[in-house]
């Protein structure tokens, strides 16, 4: 895993009102609007997921923010004052009175290299300052060509580093949770065997005999068990127990349930210590919302529930997505780690979206345990 470097800038005068009214002409010399605002509306948050991945969009949903947009749609921004974020490398100087957190930052690749990856920087920074802070911190960056351009741009200097794979110890006791193919189980144990992700990757648990992800559970040297409900000799609450019993002997930090088809009941997700689940859909990042904004501009349902792609395609919609996200006791409506939308092609039937949206989620799972590995 790479070293990290957090950088820090001084917020002096530098970045006061006026080097900020000359970043906001800079914007605007080169045809773009710009919008400063707490938080970010669907449609930027949803391009952001598109363009950049990771989990952006979250920072972004829960900081100050500055874009710049061209006939109305996004083309870069920059964050600053997030709350809320447990990452590691937050956790030193991050976590100091006076210090405000820049980022994240990103610049559609057709605009790089012109004026307003620098007039946003610029713009972010002074954002800090006007908000009170005296230190602005560039965390996590990996790539050492980036943090050079931080110290040419703006001043900054390395106040931290970290080598992540000093996070990785104790591995978190993992269980995956699986109902069908386990395709994506299947990209998760490759991972962990390519010591890629730091998990301890101790179990399957299906609820069915003939579920695939067994025999992929095997050929990956993990113990597999099956609890399935035995509808014919026991009730749902009954069963409910039993699994709640099978599963905490199991002594897992962290459960993962991926393609799991059976509600858990508010006792099994009290019990454990963290539950993360992937829904394939594109979950808004307000869990009380029914409705989400997607990069194109349009909005459409939520799709909750286990057909989320047929019933989109139902619907006709024009996007699918999926999610990475807390499990809480309200279905499909816990915090989001990280995810990512899908465009549905014209006509396209379900077999077809499904086969494009795995690719996605083979990815985006083992990059979502990561981000989570670095918050606990």
């Amino acid at each position: 895993m790479p070293t990290l470097e957090n950088l820090a800038v001084a917020l002096d005068e530098r970045f006061d009102d006026g080097v900020r009214a000359t970043g906001a002409e800079r914007i605007e010399a080169v045809g773009c609007a710009l919008e400063e605002r707490e938080s970010l509306d669907d449609r930027t948050l949803a391009w952001i997921d598109l363009t950049f991945g990771g989990t952006w969009s979250r920072e972004a949903f829960a900081a100050h923010n500055v874009v710049a947009r061209r006939n109305g749609a996004p083309v870069g921004f920059a964050s600053f004052a997030a709350h809320d974020m447990r990452f590691r490398w937050l956790r030193s100087m991050g976590a100091q009175q006076g210090v405000g957190i820049f980022g994240p930052f990103g610049i559609a690749e057709f605009e790089r290299g012109g004026n307003i990856a620098p007039a946003l920087l610029t713009l972010a920074l002074c954002g800090l300052r006007r908000l009170g802070y005296a230190t602005g911190l560039i965390a996590a960056v990996g790539d050492p060509r980036l943090a050079a351009y931080y110290v040419r741009e703006c001043g900054a200097r390395v106040v931290e580093r970290f080598n992540t794979d000093d996070w990785s110890e104790p591995k978190p006791r993992t269980v995956v949770m699986a109902s069908g193919a386990g395709t994506n189980f299947a990209a998760l144990a490759r991972a962990v065997a390519d010591r890629a992700l730091p998990i301890e990757l101790a179990a399957v648990v299906s609820s069915s005999d003939d579920a695939k992800v067994r025999e992929r559970a095997r050929g990956a040297g993990i113990a597999e068990h099956v609890i399935a409900w035995q509808r014919q000799r026991e009730t749902r609450a009954q069963y409910d127990e039993r699994l709640l019993e099978r599963v905490r002997a199991l002594s897992p930090e962290l459960l993962l349930l991926l393609g799991w088809m059976h509600l858990l009941d508010a006792r099994f997700v009290a019990a454990f210590p963290a539950i993360v689940n992937l829904h394939p859909a594109f979950l808004p990042l307000d869990p009380r919302s029914d409705s989400v904004g997607m990069p194109d501009g349009t909005t459409i349902p939520v799709f909750r529930g286990p057909h989320a792609v047929r019933d989109a395609i139902r619907a006709r919609s024009g996007w699918i997505g999926t999610s990475v996200h807390r499990v809480t006791e309200q279905t499909d409506r816990g915090p989001i780690v990280m995810r990512a939308p899908l465009q549905l092609k014209p006509g396209e039937e379900e077999d077809s979206a499904y086969a494009r949206l795995r690719e996605i989620e083979h990815a985006l799972v083992p990059r979502a345990v990561r981000s989570w590995c670095f918050e606990r």
